[in-house]
């Protein structure tokens, strides 16, 4: 299939699609405007729009006259608080231009690690597409603190896009699209589809973004695009600046750039990969590092060398290589206690050394995900 026809079948196809903008797109009302305008050529088209929202802090610096972006987490905080209301005062004068209402969703990581506050999250984003609205969502930055973070709006969008079985995923930013590298380094051209995010093409990220004013940068974009593949989606990467820039793409024009999606990742592993927060950790030898990712193998007891944290039967844990590089997340049915005392022990020893009925497995290959 040639490229043009795999983005004209990408965008024909998609039912609901998730649109994100960066900071450095929404400074002023104008390109909110025409944020809002493409947003309503989507919905015209019967598609459902969710759109990840950046700006706050930067509609605060700009409402307080600030020239650069503090440092200090109060004074960002309460930049996004001032910036927040104003630039939802915004949406909802430019949606009302097309006949619709903008509702506001503002989320910390906690609302997507825990799966009840998951699901109710997944249930309001129903609702509000089922009364024909805009979800509009954002970081809850005048509340999130470090552990608090996705880290920024582009895995957000990613998150989303799983979250919601949606089938494309917009970003929009200062870029023109992920780009090639010259031999001395420097940007050569831009590659129109990613069939597979490999090692060679994670590379090619470099920072997009000016933190005078926003975060993130192409690497961010490709951890969002991981995520959205990994659950069946499309994500498209393009340069907002440009005029009717969601319109080019409704008509699959040769813009930016597209992640194409691999095999489908199941809903448990990718909620275990990208959502549930990790209580803890387990470090493992080359023996049992190798038996799960190579041979598809359950984590024993044999092959723990460290345990890390203090976690109950039924968290999630990382397992990690002794060099720290995290392998898999996966489900642990015993205790942090419990792991210390059968590390590095036979599987038929658990029994002896816990003193009661218990799995053969710390982790069963049922309830891990393997990470990229």
């Amino acid at each position: 299939m040639e490229n043009s026809e795999i983005r004209k079948t990408v965008v024909d196809s998609a039912r609901q699609v998730i649109v994100k903008a960066g900071t450095r797109l929404l400074t002023d009302r104008s390109s909110i405007a025409a944020l809002v305008e493409g947003i309503a050529h989507l919905r015209r088209a019967g598609k459902k729009v969710l759109l990840v929202s950046s700006g706050a802090v930067g509609m605060g610096m700009e409402l307080l006259d600030l020239k650069h972006r503090p440092k200090e987490l109060a004074a960002k905080q309460a930049l996004a608080a001032v910036g927040q209301t104003r630039l939802m005062a915004i949406y909802a004068e430019e949606c009302a231009k097309y006949g619709f209402l903008p509702a506001q969703l503002l989320l910390t990581a906690a609302d997507l690690n825990s799966r009840s506050r998951y699901l109710n999250v997944m249930n309001c984003i129903n609702a509000l597409w089922e009364k024909d609205l805009l979800p509009v969502i954002n970081e809850n930055d005048p509340v999130s603190v470090a552990e608090l973070k996705f880290g920024d709006n582009d895995k957000l969008a990613g998150l989303l896009c799983s979250l919601t079985g949606s089938e494309l995923a917009v970003i929009l930013t200062t870029e023109d699209g992920l780009r090639d590298r010259n031999p001395d380094g420097s940007l050569g051209a831009r590659i129109p589809i990613v069939p597979k995010l490999t090692a060679a093409i994670k590379a090619l990220a470099g920072g997009t973004d000016n933190s005078d004013y926003s975060v993130g940068g192409m690497s961010s974009k490709l951890t969002a695009a991981s995520i959205a593949t990994a659950a069946g989606a499309t994500l498209w990467i393009a340069d907002g600046r440009k005029k009717d820039i969601l319109k080019k793409i409704m008509a699959g024009d040769d813009e930016g750039t597209l992640f194409t999606p691999g095999a489908r990742i199941p809903g448990r592993k990718r909620y275990l990969r990208y959502f549930s927060r990790s209580a803890g950790r387990v470090v493992v030898d080359e023996g049992a590092a190798q038996a799960l990712l190579v041979k598809g193998k359950s984590l024993l007891s044999s092959g723990i060398t460290m345990v890390i944290g203090d976690f109950k039967r039924g968290d999630t844990v990382e397992i990690a290589t002794a060099d720290g590089n995290v392998i898999a997340r996966g489900l642990v049915n015993f205790s942090a206690p419990e792991c210390r005392k059968v590390a590095g022990h036979d599987s038929r020893e658990l029994h002896q050394l816990l003193g009661n009925e218990t799995e053969d497995e710390v982790i069963h290959r049922n309830n891990l995900s393997l990470m990229e």
